[in-house]
């Protein structure tokens, strides 16, 4: 497959079907709704260009991780072009996860309706302190073994996507160390609460959501992968999900390089066009390395997946090297396109402001960069003992 070909399909589509969509989202401050979503998802299937991170046998396109880059950027350039697509967390993760560790009866039972965009998901890991959040080894949420099943005690939050889903792979503690289990929609004990206020809600259908599990059992075969395996399953879904964030949002901040290079071309001050003057120039000249510096660390980061597998120890380290510069030259770019926009910046008239705040949580979710650059200072420190 043509990944630059289908690149430049997947922008069109973007700008033609759902950009005039993203503008009514943004002016109403609301997320997309499932209506909506499976009405773009029909879309993108119709135009050749739906689920780039799903297999082929489940109707996606089935590109390795190399291939999504390009495409993932292309989509990207919309708040909500990655869920017209498929390819927006957690389901992202969740797809290479399921792909990964189900067994064949749980592939057919959540693994194809997620990867066809029939259904969402969400996963449940991060716990209200003193619970598991950046450090996983804090994990309190319980798994207890009985006849047939198993009983799953504890609160999570931010859990992305809840709202809606029709299942969460929720992260326990059991005898034999942390383990997934799959846990449906309207399993009792199982209950969704309140979303979260947060800065991000156009791109995050579903919310960011409180959970609990009271009580709530799931059978023997709720168990994703191996008992006691849930962490190393963990790292399998960790580099791929991380890099699928910078792939989505690096398109944002290209699409702000372009509207700030037509605003900035078309509007004078000081008797010469904004664009001609020094300082603007300078910007612009650092947003487009800060944008062409993010895709080299992603593509050495996609190959060492693709090459090494997705928990290698080199894929795990270019992961978090691309998740750590991406996040912060996105933010870069984005508030620079604010800044050269003046006053308009700071309206929603030109969408460059909702970019800024939507992408803000960028440098938190999925490891915030402050962790991530202990993780990588740590492996080169191992390299010289």
């Amino acid at each position: 497959m043509d990944t630059r070909e289908l690149a430049d399909r997947t922008r069109r589509f973007v700008t033609e079907q759902v950009i005039p969509v993203e503008r009514e989202i943004v002016a109403d401050s609301r997320p997309m709704d499932d209506a909506l979503r499976l009405e773009l998802q029909k879309a993108a299937k119709d135009a050749g260009v739906f689920g780039p991170l799903s297999p082929v046998r489940y109707g996606g396109l089935g590109l390795d991780t190399r291939g999504q880059a390009p495409v993932l950027e292309a989509a990207g350039t919309s708040l909500i072009g990655p869920l017209a697509l498929n390819c927006w967390a957690p389901d992202d993760g969740n797809i290479h996860l399921l792909a990964h560790a189900a067994n064949a009866a749980q592939a057919q039972r959540y693994l194809a309706p997620l990867a066809s965009g029939e259904v969402r998901s969400a996963i449940a890991m991060t716990e209200p302190a003193p619970g598991a959040g950046s450090d996983p080894s804090m994990l309190r949420t319980t798994a207890e073994e009985v006849p047939d099943g198993w009983i799953i005690n504890g609160a999570k939050h931010f859990t992305t996507g809840a709202d809606g889903a029709a299942f969460v792979i929720c992260i326990a503690r059991t005898e034999d160390g942390p383990t997934m289990f799959l846990v449906d929609k309207g399993n009792p004990g199982f209950e969704v609460g309140r979303r979260m206020p947060t800065l991000d809600h156009t791109s995050a259908p579903g919310g960011h959501c409180e959970v609990t599990f009271t009580d709530c059992f799931v059978p023997d075969e709720a168990v994703l992968g191996e008992v006691g395996q849930g962490m190393e399953y963990a790292q399998v879904r960790l580099a791929p999900s991380r890099l699928t964030f910078c792939m989505n949002w690096l398109g944002l901040a290209v699409r702000a390089q372009e509207l700030t290079a037509r605003h900035v071309s078309g509007r004078e001050a000081f008797g010469a066009r904004i664009g001609d003057h020094g300082m603007a120039q300078a910007q612009l000249a650092d947003n487009e390395i800060d944008i062409e510096a993010s895709r080299g660390l992603i593509l050495r980061a996609a190959t060492a997946i693709d090459t090494d597998g997705a928990a290698s120890s080199a894929a795990r380290h270019f992961a978090s090297v691309a998740k750590t510069f991406v996040s912060e030259a996105v933010w870069r770019v984005l508030d620079r396109a604010v800044q050269l926009h003046g006053a308009l910046g700071v309206t929603e008239d030109h969408l460059v402001a909702r970019f800024l705040v939507e992408a803000r949580a960028f440098r938190i979710y999925e490891g915030p960069s402050e962790v991530l650059r202990w993780s990588i200072a740590r492996r080169v420190l191992r390299a010289h003992r």
